[in-house]
């Protein structure tokens, strides 16, 4: 039940950051006096609506998304009555046209930018650094062990897996995410980085792990198996650069730290979120250079194979996954994935393709600048680019995009990506 719960509000969250996309189009629209006839949240048959001036509000049917009508948002449309042509969208200076079209994007940047501010002045942002000196927290098990092993083709680590590699001492103990490690064959644990040196001692023997949950304490006997892991002064290193004398066999219990959380102030707080978002873009090009490369793997798991957790996600998986988060009360990943996705869809409708926003923006330029030159050049203003002729650029980049959605949402449906236990 909390895991629906989690799903509906994580859900209703993304829903709202898009109407309020459409809200900053619709907004600025009418602050430019362009003529905005309608403003409604869903898709399908209408609920209900009504009309506060010439503009009409309303719900419909498909809570997957919204709109807004803006009255000749192109010299082609046909919706701009008798009397309105001045209000027509189309017909004012391109750096209105600009503010108008990008403000569903800004809109976002200013979501992604109060979700990462709120997390660092109050909730807490994680703190590496505080990890050993804290008390043995677990943040997260892992169901199996397995050496240390590079993939040939994508460089990253292989994951364990389960059945095949053997099980974790932490699943054998029943041990779960927010359960502190007290004791050790009878030796008090007063910190992770004690808890981890002991452990890396009992590789292929049998040890006593006392823990506590919800303020009672417990003991369970479980085997420790070793397993080859990189050192910990190994820093970062390239996939083909790391070699046998990078590694070491040692004990591993199969757990994840609980990473601390500090605040700070809402001044300081400003920054911290700036430096973030800008990490956030640099990581979310990265990630759309990189999607082609993953529709493979989304088809592989379609068809029954490992969904691998780096492959993209539709609203779908995503508010399945923020409402993993919630239902286990983990706010900081709630607010850092409300976040990303707001710098997404900010970025992705930015692009200068259309349908999206950034392909009207790239439009209005092209043709202020192709006005320009040809004034310049003494000849007549070539005027308004036709958009009829490039709807079939327009159908093809709907086609990828439609069928990206497609195979996300159906992986994320058959074959979702969900959280370690």
């Amino acid at each position: 039940m909390a895991l629906v719960f989690g799903i509906v509000v994580f859900a209703l969250g993304i829903l709202i950051s898009v109407c309020l996309h459409e809200a900053g189009h619709m907004g600025t629209a009418k602050a430019f006096g362009m003529k905005v006839t309608r403003y409604f949240v869903g898709f399908g048959p209408t609920l209900f609506s009504f009309r506060r001036g010439e503009t009409e509000y309303g719900v419909k049917a498909l809570p997957l998304g919204g709109f807004v009508k803006i009255v000749g948002m192109t010299p082609q449309d046909d919706d701009v009555e008798p009397g309105d042509e001045n209000r027509a969208m189309w017909r004012f200076p391109v750096w209105k046209r600009t503010i108008v079209m990008s403000a569903g994007s800004i809109t976002h940047f200013i979501l992604a930018f109060v979700a990462l501010w709120v997390l660092f002045a109050f909730v807490g942002a994680p703190d590496p650094t505080k990890v050993s000196s804290s008390p043995a927290a677990i943040g997260a098990v892992s169901s199996c062990v397995s050496d240390f092993k590079i993939d040939p083709k994508t460089k990253q680590p292989v994951p364990c897996k389960v059945g095949a590699d053997p099980a974790s001492a932490a699943s054998q103990a029943g041990l779960k995410a927010g359960d502190v490690i007290t004791g050790i064959n009878g030796v008090p644990i007063s910190n992770y980085a004690e808890m981890r040196q002991v452990v890396q001692g009992l590789g292929n023997q049998n040890a006593k792990i006392t823990y506590t949950r919800d303020g009672k304490s417990h003991d369970a006997e479980v085997f420790v198996p070793a397993v080859e892991r990189l050192k910990e002064n190994i820093g970062p290193k390239k996939a083909d650069d790391i070699t046998s004398a990078d590694k070491e066999r040692v004990g591993m219990l199969g757990v994840s730290a609980q990473i601390p959380l500090t605040t700070s102030g809402p001044v300081e707080s400003v920054g911290l979120t700036a430096k973030q978002m800008g990490r956030t873009v640099v990581l979310t090009f990265d990630s759309l250079k990189q999607i082609p490369a993953k529709i493979p793997a989304l088809v592989t798991a379609i068809a029954g194979g490992q969904r691998d957790p780096n492959t993209p996600v539709s609203v779908v998986g995503a508010s399945r996954i923020g409402g993993e988060l919630i239902s286990v009360g983990d706010w900081v990943s709630v607010l850092s994935l409300f976040a990303v996705l707001n710098l997404f869809f900010g970025i992705f409708n930015l692009l200068p393709l259309l349908p999206m926003d950034g392909g009207h923006i790239a439009i209005a330029w092209f043709e202020r600048i192709r006005s320009w030159i040809a004034a310049r050049r003494g000849r007549p203003d070539p005027g308004r680019v036709d958009y009829m002729k490039l709807t079939p650029v327009t159908l093809a980049v709907i086609s990828v995009l439609g069928v990206f959605v497609v195979l996300t949402m159906t992986a994320d449906v058959v074959n979702p990506i969900t959280l370690p236990k």
